[in-house]
Order: C-alpha cells, then structure tokens, then sequence
C-alpha cells in the first residue's frame, strides 16, 4: 500500500494568477493580471543591500526581526498612526505580507472556528483559513460599489467567530475604508472573543486625498488584532518577500511560537538594508501620489475603450466592467483577451470561493507608462 495524502485543500488548485501569468507569456500578452511593477527598484537600496552583504550581515537574523529593523518600524507607526508600537514584543519581521496573515490565522485557529471573509477577497484568505482546520464565511462586499454591509456581518456571526479578515486598501477592488466602516467594526467585536486580521500591505497605496485608516490608530481594535505589512508592495521589490506583523505583546507572543518553527528568521542583509532606507521618509510618503498618476495616465488612455472603471482609491488595482463588451463569463472573456488582444487581465470571479460574474476584469496598473499605453493601444481594438 502506497502512501496517500488527504489533501486539506481538496478544492484547490493552480492559482488563476499562474494560468493568466503562463497564458501571457505564451502569446507575448502585456501582462496587467499579476500586481507587480515592471519598473526598478530604487538604486540606493539595491546599494544598501549590497552594502549589508559586504559588511558581514549574512548570518541568521534574530527570530523576531533585526532590532534596528524593528525600531524604525515602531518609529515610523508612532509618527503616522499616533500609536506606540514596543519594538522588542509587538513586532515581528515576516517573508512577505501573505505568510504573516497566514501566520496570524494559524496561531489563533482551532477545528470548526469561523472566519468572516470579505468577498471579493485576495485568493490567500480562504486557503490560509481551510488549512488550518477552520471555516470561512464570505461576506459580499455590494457590487458595484464594493461597499460592507455590516448588517450582513452581524447575521454572519456565530458562537463559532474567531475573526473577522480586513483588507484596506482593498485587493481586488482599490475600496479603502471610512471612518464608519470603523466603528461598525468596533461595535460589532466590542465585548467579543472576535480577533481582527488587518491585511494592510497597501497602507501607502492611497489616492485621491484619502487617509489610511490604520488599525493602529485604534487602541480598542488594536487589543484584539494582527495587522500586517509587506515592504515589497511599498519599495518595488515584491521578490524579496519581506513583510512584518504587529500585534499586542500577548498576541505576538502566541505568533511567535508558529513563526519559530516555520520560517525562524528572513534575509538578513534585505533587513538591514530597509532599516536604512526607512530613514528615508519620502520614499514612502509620496508613494501615494506617484501610484496616482499612474492610475490616472490608465484610466485617462482607457476611456477611449468600451471599458467602464470602477472607482479605485488605493492598491496597485482597478476593476474595469465589460458589460458593454460582452456577455462572456469573466474566465472566458479574460483569456480571449491574453489570446486575441495580447493583455492580461484577472476575472474578478476568481476572488470568490463560489464565483460571482459582474463582468469585471482587474488589470494592474503598477507599470511603466510605456506598458500602460501599449495595452491600451491593444484595449481600444475591441
């Protein structure tokens, strides 16, 4: 008898991002389906890194992150959230945004809890949660708009809620939360069990003059929550997978027995190097508004397509609504246009555990202005 492997993800299988990824390059597509940039990194931290190597920094971190790391990190949150983070017990340097949210959920689930999932919703969540024994319980955000109803969350609370996962800016969507958002929350979890899974990696990502509302700077959410972080997303340099996690002294203490085992520490000389850089404020502080105008150069070129933009004020992302294109299912319609029109684009139905077809596609538009307009060049043909 052959060793058999029960699968915990029975139901998954290659992301939609590879087979949008494979597809472009199959065709030579323009590839605006997976957020990454196509532009460099800043030349100063790719010195900075290299700079770390050469002074020796290639051992094993501490477990917790390079203190120095830590305490800019704290400073950073003290300056822009009002909120005083302990570096040495409630910070702790992850590989990548994605490994602390699963990290978070793996220290605080148990067999049959229940985790409200906000949908659409980036494809890690529901995995992450499935894995660890536990059960997801999609919430959908109202289309076209994207907005919570928090009506909807309370009907979906039971004795079993361990958390609730927020993801602000939002991915897919660009939807950013209010200040009423927050205090629904807060009265939802007030007097709960109920831990909050904050995915913030696109904390800097914010448009229009909006403000990102960070969990951080709310000290009765803070208590109960993880909130989670990726440098990659701020600093163009997603291959590092680097990130962070913050959370109260006794939740990181619980965190940091899953992280021991599992990663134990991350690239060293990376870590070093980004302490430099975060001295470096407006790096970070104008991101916002560098991000905008690409967004705007994208959605300027794209009114001249049969494409109608939803609103997007955060992220690397905006949906697109083809209702005037096509009746095709969003799968089918993206592919046809990787395979006839050479651009990637991912079906938003792939952010739903049970597909919902808006007939809406998400393109990236964290790219050269060159690359956005020969997609739209390519767009316009349809």
């Amino acid at each position: 008898m052959n060793p058999h492997i029960i699968s915990k993800l029975p139901n998954v299988g290659t992301t939609i991002f590879t087979i949008m990824s494979s597809l472009a390059s199959a065709h030579n597509a323009i590839n605006l389906g997976q957020g990454f940039p196509d532009y460099s990194m800043d030349d100063e931290l790719i010195q900075l890194v290299t700079k770390a190597m050469q002074q020796g920094h290639n051992q094993y971190a501490h477990m917790s992150g390079v203190p120095v790391l830590r305490q800019r990190i704290s400073d950073k949150v003290q300056e822009l959230y009002a909120a005083s983070i302990n570096p040495e017990n409630e910070i702790t340097i992850t590989p990548g945004g994605t490994y602390a949210i699963y990290t978070a959920l793996a220290t605080i689930l148990q067999k049959n809890d229940e985790v409200i999932v906000f949908e659409p919703a980036y494809d890690s969540y529901i995995p992450n949660i499935e894995a660890n024994g536990a059960i997801a319980v999609p919430v959908s955000l109202h289309y076209p708009d994207y907005k919570i109803n928090w009506q909807s969350v309370r009907q979906a609370i039971t004795a079993k809620t361990k958390a609730i996962i927020i993801n602000s800016p939002h991915n897919p969507t660009g939807k950013i939360l209010n200040e009423e958002d927050i205090n629904q929350l807060n009265e939802i979890v007030k007097g709960t069990g109920i831990f909050i899974i904050s995915d913030e990696v696109y904390e800097h990502l914010i448009f229009d003059g909006k403000k990102h509302l960070s969990i951080l700077k709310y000290p009765h959410l803070y208590k109960r929550s993880f909130v989670c972080f990726s440098f990659g997303k701020v600093y163009h340099c997603t291959g590092w997978k680097i990130g962070y996690c913050i959370a109260p002294h006794d939740l990181m203490h619980e965190f940091r027995k899953i992280h021991q085992y599992n990663c134990f520490s991350c690239h060293t000389p990376a870590q070093y190097a980004l302490a430099d850089f975060l001295l470096h404020k407006s790096a970070y502080l104008q991101l916002g508004e560098t991000m905008q105008k690409k967004r705007d150069y994208f959605f300027n070129g794209m009114q001249h397509t049969k494409f109608k933009a939803l609103p997007s004020h955060g992220s690397y992302f905006q949906l697109y609504s083809y209702q005037n294109i096509s009746d095709e299912a969003e799968i089918d319609f993206a592919k046809r246009l990787v395979t006839e029109f050479g651009v990637a684009a991912i079906p938003v139905s792939a952010f739903y555990k049970i597909p919902v077809d808006n007939k809406v596609v998400r393109f990236c538009f964290a790219k050269k202005e060159d690359t956005l307009q020969k997609a739209i060049d390519r767009l316009q043909l349809i």
